[in-house]
């Protein structure tokens, strides 16, 4: 695996950020943490980053235990975590130029293709304090990417970008895994983006890994619905309830019903609310989006 992590926790005093979560990242797998603020998804990165040590728990990267004084490692790993940082008087081209010289990289073109393949070409010579914060994070994820590690660890990578830079990065992290083999373990709130890039997923919730899957096995979890708009919706209500169909708010001023039999036979739904005198003036079977489904996992009621 070239990610390991066994029984992670952090307690902060009272607070248990991140509570036994074991995470496992095959090579060249795309990984995503998927969670609400606060669920605890920057705390278990920045441990598999060494960055806070865990209170329980080990991580391995590449076979080899993440602990002080063992820094081998770290030459295969690429990160970002939270904000970008940069030296604000320097350009972009001179920053990338410090990170390289830390790195050990000598050959000049590694700089020029980073800013290449994050479309920072225009802002090359423009200092760092004066970029968008879109292009600070693409800033940052040059650096992530300038020693072409195996492993690149990224929190929240397409903050600030607009939707075509979503897309460009969500490309370039497809093909990083998925042509070049590089292992990718990321943390993100948009719930579109990682159901197209994500091989698999895992949430967080109060610290704790309440699921994981493939972006397949959470849509799977979709439950079909029978929406429905009448105009006395208390008469509906009780009408159904009276013919064994229990109806529950929809929040909008309508009616839902989950029941088998009403999804199967919306007709004669529609007919006992006919007969009774309050005719639908809208009748539906829907299905969850990918976000219902993700709530469900965290708020369960």
């Amino acid at each position: 695996m070239t990610i390991d992590a066994i029984d992670l926790t952090k307690q902060y005093r009272d607070v248990l950020a991140v509570d036994d979560v074991t995470l496992r990242v095959a090579p060249g797998e795309i990984y995503a943490l998927l969670g609400l603020n606060g669920a605890g998804k920057t705390t278990t990165i920045r441990m598999l980053l060494g960055l806070l040590r865990p209170t329980h728990g080990q991580v391995r990267l590449f076979g080899e235990q993440v602990e002080p004084g063992r820094n081998a490692v770290w030459a295969q790993v690429g990160y970002l975590v939270e904000t970008p940082s940069a030296y604000p008087e320097l350009t972009v081209t001179e920053n990338l130029q410090v990170i390289a010289r830390l790195r050990g990289l000598r050959n000049e073109k590694t700089v020029t293709d980073a800013i290449a393949r994050l479309g920072l070409q225009p802002h090359a010579h423009h200092r760092a304090q004066t970029l968008s914060l879109g292009n600070k994070q693409r800033l940052g994820l040059a650096k992530a990417l300038l020693h072409q590690p195996e492993l690149l660890i990224l929190d929240e990578p397409a903050n600030g970008l607009d939707p075509a830079g979503v897309a460009e990065i969500r490309t370039l992290l497809h093909d990083l895994a998925h042509h070049d083999g590089v292992t990718i373990l990321l943390s993100s709130h948009i719930l579109t983006e990682v159901a197209r890039l994500a091989d698999r997923i895992g949430v967080l919730d109060h610290g704790r890994l309440a699921w994981e899957g493939s972006t397949a096995d959470l849509t799977a979890q979709a439950r079909p619905q029978l929406r429905i708009a009448v105009r006395d919706r208390g008469r509906a209500a009780a009408t159904l309830r009276a013919a064994g169909h229990p109806a529950e708010d929809d929040g909008d001023g309508g009616l839902i019903l989950t029941g088998d039999h009403a999804i199967r036979h919306p007709d004669e739904i529609a007919t006992r609310l006919v007969t009774a005198g309050c005719p639908p003036t809208h009748l539906a079977v829907e299905q969850d989006d990918l976000e219902t489904c993700f709530l469900r996992l965290v708020d369960p009621r």
